[in-house]
């Protein structure tokens, strides 16, 4: 899956040197500032999505992905835990799901 194989380069990363990896230059800034790039590129998609441009969304879209995954590595999280959790919440509702938090 590209998201896995996407993460593992990523959890790679995070040992090389930030001047030859946007990934480990962003890792090597601290979970704030991958938090930060997140939002950013969050908005970005957001604007897209307004806007109605089909091509920029997917463009963002990818980025926003990117990003998330980058995020969490910062905090040691791995994609297999979110997706561990989005199993466990598969078939229950939403709003049940939300109510239970």
């Amino acid at each position: 899956m590209t998201l896995e194989r996407l993460a593992a380069t990523i959890a790679a990363r995070k040992g090389a040197d930030p001047e030859t990896s946007w990934t480990a230059k962003l890792l090597a800034k601290g979970p704030e500032k991958c938090a930060e790039k997140f939002g950013e590129e969050a908005v970005e998609a957001i604007i897209e999505a307004v806007k109605g441009d089909r091509a920029r969304l997917t463009s963002e879209a990818a980025d926003v992905l990117y990003h998330l995954l980058v995020m969490l590595a910062a905090r040691d999280v791995t994609l297999d835990e979110v997706l561990a959790e989005l199993d466990r919440r598969e078939g229950t509702s939403g709003i049940t799901e939300k109510a239970g938090r």
